[in-house]
């Protein structure tokens, strides 16, 4: 079964309705967020990247057709009009890893009207799957001052799929390992990882499994010190480490109890041990509150361990993402309900330094001392140009955070950055929004 077939039903029973009154011409699609959630000052755009790669390999062969006929209890020959559709469109998108902001595109369709239509769910989804871990990964990178996070969110993000994605999303936001080792040679990223407790227990003593782990493993390990009493644990590791002469690039993990007086404490265990170089781990629960709270108490850590809270996006789990038709036929068209409104016609973003945003009509100029966020990446059903590499989306999401206004990189309490929209959208909105009242709400005041 192909990725094809991962939509939601009216879609497809919308694509054929098209067919069946010839409606294929043209259509723009805009992806965007509405609002950002609560504690959210700016957003990291993810996902672009799998949304190309599904859409230039997007073809409905008869195995799709076998399977919308078989959910809508009707016989394969009434689907045969979606038999063989291609992505042929076009899409313009802002580049992974650039900072976004509620209200603007961050991607943009335009193809025939039924394969427009027949891509929503999947492209959604991953927009907005990957968009939000992205933004809560680049917290945590925030948060960490400068100090190492890393990936451990695997065992517990929702399916397989998922834990890939926050993976990924934490490298574009700056992480610097994962646990996942999947991702970690998909990736190209340093596969990371300890021991369980678990392992501790099996041996029983602290002393013969931290001695077993490093006959087996050359070079630096990382002892997890926490299983029976945590000060004990960090002298045993302490002993062991510099009996075998192993300090250099080893380090303890802390993963229960107040983790800044635990760090303290362990410091002052290691560095009496003549230990500086062994490092800090702490893991346990840790998103980006947590990271701030630990570097704000002034707690010796020298590498954050992140997973649940961040693999799920624990405090902000869904965005609040539309994909909505914004021209058909070269029609400008427009949505009125209460509280979503959209605004009609193909688009771009101009953005200036300090991030003073405009969302335009997609024909404007560029304003002055602005660059456009919106770039083409499928023609005709095509990728552009090869997709880039990690560690450039990476130094583009560095920059674009860097160069964020404070307020809006507070962990707590950040004040959300808003784009304005240009004089020329604004018209064409009030036009097509007079036009709808007065053609198909004829007995609505205007």
């Amino acid at each position: 079964m192909g990725r094809e077939t991962t939509t939601d039903l009216y879609e497809v029973t919308m694509a054929l309705s098209y067919l069946r009154e010839g409606m294929t011409q043209p259509a723009t699609f805009d992806l965007f967020v509405r609002d950002l959630p609560p504690e959210r000052g700016f957003l990291v755009a993810a996902g672009v990247e799998h949304v190309v790669d599904y859409l230039t390999d997007y073809r409905l062969g008869s195995e799709q057709i076998q399977d919308f006929a078989s959910v809508l209890h009707r016989p394969p020959e009434d689907l045969e009009p979606l038999l063989g559709i291609t992505f042929d469109g076009d899409v313009r998108a802002v580049p992974e890893g650039r900072v976004v902001l509620g209200g603007e595109p961050v991607l943009e369709v335009t193809a025939p009207l039924p394969v427009a239509q027949l891509v929503e769910s999947y492209v959604l989804n991953q927009v907005s799957h990957q968009t939000a871990l992205a933004s809560k990964a680049a917290r945590c990178v925030l948060a960490a001052e400068g100090q190492p996070v890393v990936d451990f969110s695997l065992r517990r993000t929702h399916g397989i799929e998922a834990a890939d994605h926050a993976a990924r999303a934490g490298a574009i936001a700056g992480f610097s390992a994962t646990s996942n080792v999947a991702a970690a040679v998909e990736l190209g990223l340093p596969a990371v990882g300890t021991m369980a407790h678990s392992y501790i227990e099996a041996f029983g003593p602290e002393e013969a499994a931290f001695r077993a782990f490093a006959e087996a493993h050359p070079g630096p390990v990382t002892l997890l010190v926490d299983t029976y009493q945590t000060e004990q644990g960090v002298r045993t590791a302490a002993r062991l480490l510099r009996s075998l002469d192993r300090a250099s690039g080893s380090a303890i993990r802390l993963d229960s109890g107040n983790l800044a007086e635990e760090a303290r404490r362990a410091r002052r265990i290691l560095d009496a041990y003549g230990l500086p170089e062994v490092r800090i781990v702490v893991s346990g629960g840790l998103d980006e509150y947590a990271i701030d709270a630990l570097v704000r108490a002034g707690a010796p850590v020298d590498v954050y361990a992140v997973g649940t809270r961040v693999g799920v996006a624990a405090d902000a789990p869904y965005l609040d993402t539309a994909y909505k038709l914004v021209a058909y036929d070269t029609r400008p068209v427009m949505k009125l309900s209460t509280g979503k409104v959209t605004a009609p016609g193909p688009k771009q973003v101009f953005r200036r330094n300090g991030y003073e945003d405009v969302v335009a009509l997609a024909e404007e100029a560029a304003p002055a001392g602005s660059c456009p966020l919106l770039h083409p990446v499928v023609r005709e059903g095509t990728r552009i140009a090869p997709a880039p590499d990690l560690q450039h989306i990476r130094d583009r999401c560095a920059a674009d955070i860097a160069a964020l206004p404070g307020e809006a990189r507070r962990i707590t309490d950040p004040t959300p950055l808003h784009s304005s929209t240009s004089p020329r959208l604004r018209a064409l909105t009030d036009r097509v929004r007079r036009h709808i009242r007065a053609t198909y709400l004829p007995h609505t005041s205007i």
